[in-house]
């Protein structure tokens, strides 16, 4: 394995962070533990979470994956051997079912969260505590370009710092992240967390793929000159970048055939193509399509870690093996030259 420093912390965490989202829906709780037997013994110390997981999202499954991994470090007894990073949700008309139906990013909410996420994780702190995504409109969730609301409200970025800079003063977290945001966004929440001496963001957890670099486009160079590295989620693109959905292909258990319409943001069109010319790509380098996909997301200067999930122990295995490739200038060229003729298609 390999680790990379967390932003400006003295966490070096794995190269390959475990994911967690499917359980409590896609899997049991001991397929959850299993994976973090593995992951554990394969050098990665990295796990992921949120309170709204598992997904798709219900009311049932509302803070089931954080309570998995917390019977895990309960029964391993393990937790100071791992970094364990979680989020709090931001607003949006799916979340009636969470605290009062409207989250929002302030005192009362934030305080809430934190003390239930804990709770469900059975520790005292949570080393890396990010926001699930911006109270403000912003150009994330399958939207390339930026729409304008006026009169917007949104909890102001200092309150929200006030309030985490308290949770970490109380020991409750140890660091804070952002997920789902824009250069403004990062920016803004660096600049005033240096004025105000508050908690500054060591990563942002965007999404990053063969078919979305958009992550490119202005957060890189933000993630590399701010020391907020990238949390890459979904570098697989949903499970299609492995191949397993070629030809209208919909395996058993899989993603795109339990939840099709709940996952659509890899569906269109131009996406299809891309994807069908990576997958293509790497056969005729004779490479797995998912590790060649692991490996691009992987070697990113901006990347801090790359977030893998999976339903089986197979596929976790093959994810983590993705740090051993390097690849090779051919491949790399196939690659840019498959990103100019469909560039981004799926943001």
């Amino acid at each position: 394995m390999q680790y990379r420093r967390l932003g400006r912390t003295d966490l070096d965490v794995s190269l390959i962070c475990l994911g967690s989202m499917t359980w409590g829906r896609q899997n049991t709780e001991a397929e959850g533990h299993a994976q973090m037997d593995l992951a554990l013994d394969r050098g990665v110390n990295f796990i992921d979470t949120a309170e709204m997981y598992s997904v798709p999202v219900t009311a049932e499954t509302y803070g089931r994956s954080e309570e998995i991994i917390g019977t895990w470090l309960a029964a391993r007894g393990t937790r100071d051997r791992v970094v364990v990073a979680s989020k709090a949700v931001g607003p949006g008309s799916r979340f009636a079912h969470i605290r009062d139906g409207k989250p929002r990013l302030n005192r009362e909410h934030l305080t809430r969260a934190v003390d239930d996420s804990l709770r469900r994780l059975r520790t005292d702190w949570i080393d890396l505590y990010q926001l699930h995504w911006p109270e403000r409109s912003v150009n994330s969730f399958g939207k390339l370009g930026y729409v304008h609301v006026e009169d917007e409200e949104a909890t102001p970025i200092a309150e929200t710092l006030g309030v985490l800079g308290d949770l970490v003063t109380a020991g409750k977290i140890r660091h804070v992240g952002l997920s789902n945001e824009t250069p403004w966004g990062m920016m803004s929440f660096a600049r005033i967390a240096d004025q105000a001496g508050l908690p500054r963001p060591v990563s942002v957890q965007n999404a990053y793929n063969l078919v979305n670099r958009s992550f490119e486009v202005g957060c890189a160079e933000v993630a590399i000159r701010e020391d907020m590295g990238l949390l890459a989620y979904s570098p697989l693109a949903g499970g299609w970048l492995t191949g397993k959905y070629d030809g209208g292909a919909r395996p058993a258990g899989a993603r795109m055939t339990e939840f099709a319409d709940y996952f659509q943001r890899y569906g269109g069109e131009a996406g299809q193509a891309a994807i069908a010319g990576y997958v293509a790509l790497a056969r005729e380098h004779g490479l797995d399509p998912a590790r060649m996909a692991l490996a691009y997301v992987n070697s990113r200067p901006f990347l801090t870690s790359t977030i893998v999930g999976a339903t089986t122990l197979e596929q976790l295995a093959a994810n983590i093996d993705s740090v051993d490739l390097a690849l090779d200038a051919d491949v790399l060229q196939g690659i840019e030259a498959i990103q100019a003729r469909w560039s981004n298609p799926c943001p």
